[in-house]
């Protein structure tokens, strides 16, 4: 099982990666990432939902046309992992 990261190392994190933030009620991490079209927002879900299933590490998504919101914990761990900031760096990257 995953351990949740210490406060100083989910900072850490926090600051390498771009744009994400810790959500308010819960210990997780949030992006919204938009995208020119629908289609654009689709295939950058596609990309990641294989990396997820090849990751076993599910995000947690809504998406409304071209925006992608995404919120990423591990609730195995009650909190953000390690896994959470592969998948955040992962998304990021794929978005470009």
């Amino acid at each position: 099982m995953a351990e949740k990261l210490s406060e100083a190392e989910l900072n850490g994190a926090l600051e390498e990666l771009s744009d994400w933030t810790r959500v308010d009620d819960r210990d997780a991490i949030e992006k919204t990432f938009k995208f020119g079209d629908f289609e654009a927002a689709f295939a950058f879900m596609t990309k990641v939902a294989a990396k997820a299933e090849e990751m076993n590490h599910h995000p947690e998504w809504f998406n409304v046309y071209s925006t992608v919101e995404v919120t990423l914990a591990t609730h195995d761990a009650g909190g953000v992992t390690a896994l959470d900031i592969t998948l955040a760096r992962f998304m990021d990257e794929t978005a470009g």
